[in-house]
């Protein structure tokens, strides 16, 4: 039984152990003399994990007498975490580098802060929610404040730890509550204390006090106050990795939640994530208009596309799920790209984060800018782009669920949001020519995750590259 549990824990287990190796072996050769190779190491193995958890064939494990489930929800999921968690750590090697930035420990703590994402969308009891929730949010606390003589970014690791402290509170006390009135913490024993008929005051209170704290981590209004000064004050390329991978760990966890232990009460939970939804989209919307620093304007830009995520939530359907799941796996790809761009912006070899200074850059950069602009679109969901399809998937999935007033305010909402893509667009053609322009040219990694990644945005209109049909199965075994 135990060796039955430990094989389906096995990819945890080795990149827990590759994690605890690295760090003693760079203790022990010099600390940041391998921090370059150990950073490309780290990705390699990511996306030898991705390939060995997607190859794994179907079926539905569970191990340690139900914590631990391991279904095509999870896998999904696993895959797209340690797919954009290697993207970002290939993108961020060369600018940290450059930036005197780059210590050891970096690639350890996105290694220990991934085990715990992928314990979180595999949870199958409260304990084990928690337990992968902690590892991650203690990871990404110290990354964010990874340039320690920097004062924002120390000040944004404190806001992050601080603030996320509260929403553990909250969680933590939403999950004693739980068990407190169902007598269980396995997801599967509260499913039948929180039927339609049977639902509480008590596991109501608990419920919504969970999602409160997992609305924290995946920046839904009114929880988002610390996702504009983490996102402008931490390093870029944490950055870079807080607006992929931990968003598609949050939502993924809050799908396994409800629906998995609270499935039976969804007319219940359904309405909450409809106003988190609606509000997500309109603030992150609206808040981003006026943002002059683009890392503060994709902190308001994640902060609308969770809101999106959330539509599909709130439907309580399979096909809901579907739209999720969708819409996570092309927004993570579509910030990869964004971010490389992003992270590419310099000027006298130091980096820049100013939208203005964008000015007439398609003369410097054609390439580079049409590339942009194309992710800028499909940000925005201006069909054909694949980011439409996101979008249409979520708007369809709400309305099927009669959720009619949810979806005309997430097409208001689109409207709106619109205007600050294209206002970046704006500054890279028609804007100011500047005397003091960006750096032209730039590395060629960076170049690469951008040109790959627009062309993902105009090639996935055929199929969406055989993640629909993924999503499908994935959905599937978690509604039913």
């Amino acid at each position: 039984m135990i060796s039955a549990d430990l094989n389906t824990i096995l990819p945890e287990i080795v990149l827990a152990v590759y994690a605890m190796l690295a760090l003693v072996g760079a203790v022990y050769t010099g600390k940041d003399k391998l921090a370059s190779l150990l950073v490309w190491v780290t990705a390699g193995l990511f996306f030898a994990v991705a390939i060995w958890i997607g190859a794994s064939g179907g079926g539905d494990r569970v191990a340690f007498h139900g914590m631990f489930i391991d279904d095509a929800f999870s896998r999904f999921a696993k895959v797209a975490i340690l797919l954009s968690a290697a993207a970002v750590l290939l993108m961020s090697e060369g600018y940290m580098s450059r930036h005197n930035m780059l210590r050891f420990e970096y690639p350890v703590l996105v290694t220990l802060g991934t085990v715990g994402m992928m314990m979180m969308v595999s949870a199958g009891d409260l304990i084990a929610l928690y337990m992968g929730l902690e590892l991650q949010s203690l990871a990404l606390y110290v990354v964010a404040s990874l340039r320690r003589d920097h004062e924002r970014s120390t000040e944004a690791g404190l806001k992050y730890f601080v603030l996320g402290a509260l929403s553990s509170g909250l969680l933590l006390y939403g999950a004693s509550l739980t068990y407190g009135f169902s007598g269980t913490t396995l997801f599967s024993g509260i499913i039948t204390a929180a039927t339609e008929e049977h639902l509480s005051v008590g596991l109501l209170i608990g419920l919504v006090m969970m999602m409160s704290g997992l609305a924290f981590k995946v920046s839904a209004v009114p929880f988002h106050m610390w996702t504009p000064d983490v996102y402008e004050g931490s390093p870029t390329p944490v950055t870079a990795f807080f607006a992929t991978a931990p968003k598609v760990a949050a939502m993924g966890l809050l799908a396994r939640l409800l629906f998995d232990a609270f499935g039976g009460a969804v007319a219940d939970w359904s309405q909450v994530v409809a106003l988190l939804s609606l509000l997500s989209m309109f603030l992150g919307s609206i808040a981003a208009i006026g943002q002059r620093d683009i890392k503060r304007l994709m902190a308001y830009s994640s902060i609308t596309h969770m809101g999106y995520a959330l539509m599909g939530l709130a439907a309580g359907t399979q096909f809901g799920v579907q739209a999720m799941l969708v819409y996570m796996a092309i927004y993570v790809t579509m910030n990869v790209g964004t971010f490389a761009f992003i992270l590419s912006m310099s000027r006298d070899g130091e980096p820049v984060t100013d939208i203005a200074s964008l000015g007439m850059y398609s003369r410097k950069e054609p390439g580079r800018a049409l590339a942009m602009l194309v992710l800028l679109f499909s940000l925005a969901g201006v069909p054909p782009l694949v980011g439409f399809f996101g979008k249409f998937y979520v708007l369809q999935a709400a309305y099927g669920a009669g959720l009619v007033w949810l979806a005309v305010g997430g097409v208001i909402a689109s409207v709106i949001s619109a205007y600050y893509y294209l206002r970046i667009v704006y500054f890279m053609y028609f804007g100011e020519d500047r005397e003091d322009a960006l750096d032209a040219g730039g590395s060629p990694v960076l170049w690469g995750f951008l040109m790959v990644s627009a062309i993902i945005m105009v090639a996935g209109v055929v199929n969406l590259f055989g993640v629909e049909g993924a999503a499908s199965a994935a959905a599937a075994t978690l509604v039913n």
